[in-house]
Parts: structure tokens; sequence; C-alpha cells
């Protein structure tokens, strides 16, 4: 999502009181109420003090660490185009590998527009009838949907039509083991510790 700036930045909500100690809209927020942010403090006392990162902060991250970046493009309402082609420009500098992903098929457009190279996942809740051409309107190559909404003929579709499925949000085991021995590849979750070592 952008700052008031244009700085791409990591965060959930269009606005900064849940996940921050700010108020107001992200897209208002100014450098210097950025810089001053605790992005950490509301989600554990041992965050405390933790700033909001950037974009480029957590792609130079990833390129040290030497793991590739599922970005997903989060607009604030009304700033679609804006950020798809922000978001864009940032990751093609990236020093890792990137893929970008969003519900907005107006920002992914755009974001195509601004680094065709850049490879594009679909991101749905359940997977609707008609997800092949939604997938083609904005030339992805990957389909991510979430894991509660996803049937087994949505999986078997998508499966044999040879497109790579991903899902969210899971954070137990045994339900992302069940779901990749059925063709999904890849899952989301919010505790990457229970995920290592994966051992299929």
């Amino acid at each position: 999502m952008l700052a008031a700036d244009g700085v791409p930045v990591l965060i959930h909500d269009e606005t900064l009181e849940r996940t921050t100690s700010g108020l107001g809209k992200v897209a208002g927020m100014d450098p210097t109420q950025r810089i001053d942010l605790d992005a950490g403090a509301k989600h554990h006392p041992a965050f405390a003090g933790e700033p909001l990162p950037t974009l480029d902060q957590a792609l130079l991250l990833c390129a040290e660490l030497g793991l590739w970046a599922n970005v997903e493009i989060k607009p604030s309402t009304g700033h679609e185009i804006e950020t798809g082609r922000v978001v864009a420009r940032h990751a093609v500098a990236a020093k890792c590998a990137v893929l970008l992903s969003s519900f907005s098929a107006e920002t992914l457009i755009s974001a195509a527009d601004a680094a065709p190279q850049l490879p594009r996942a679909l991101l749905v809740g359940p997977v609707p009838e008609d997800w092949r051409t939604r997938m083609a309107k904005v030339n992805a190559v990957a389909l991510h949907s979430s894991a509660r909404a996803l049937t087994p003929e949505a999986l078997r579709a998508v499966r044999d039509a040879g497109i790579p499925l991903a899902c969210y949000t899971l954070n137990h085991r045994d339900d992302a083991e069940y779901l990749m021995a059925g063709g999904v590849c890849a899952v989301f979750s919010d505790r990457p510790d229970l995920w290592l070592p994966w051992e299929m």
C-alpha cells in the first residue's frame, strides 16, 4: 500500500489503528509519521518499537536471505492504478525473485504495464466459475484462493488445467499437507515456525 509520499509500505489495513501506533489512513501518512510508527507492540510486547517496513526493506531482506517474495498489492481505495505501477517498479529493481499478486484486476494490469517481465497471480476468495477468463484478463500465471472456500471440484479444475494454485491462510500443518497432496502447490500461513523443516 502507498503512503502519502508514494512509498510502498507493508501493512494489511487501509488505516493505521489496528496494527500500529498511528491514526488515520495509510494513504495520508507522511514520512515523519511513518518513521515514528510502532508496528510491533500491538502484536506482542517483544516486538515493541518495530518500525513499519517499506517494500524496499522487505525485498532487500529477502535477497539477503535467499528468498523469493510473493508481493500482494493492496491498494487503498482509489489508488489501484498508481499502486500497481509503483509497486511493480520497486519490485523489478529487487535482487530477489518476485511474484506480484492482487485481488484487483485493475492493479495487476497497471503492474503489468510497468513491469511486464514480472509474473502475476490473481487473488480470489472462492474460485469463481470464470477464473480462466479473469486470469487471462490480467495475464496471470497462478491463482491464489481461500483454503476455507476451496471446493474439491475447483481444486481439480485448476490442477487439471496445469495452473499453480496457492491457498490462504493455513495455520495447521495437517490441513496444508492434505491440500498439497491434492495438488495445491503452496500455502500462506501466519505461523512459519510450524512448517520448517518441511517433510512430504
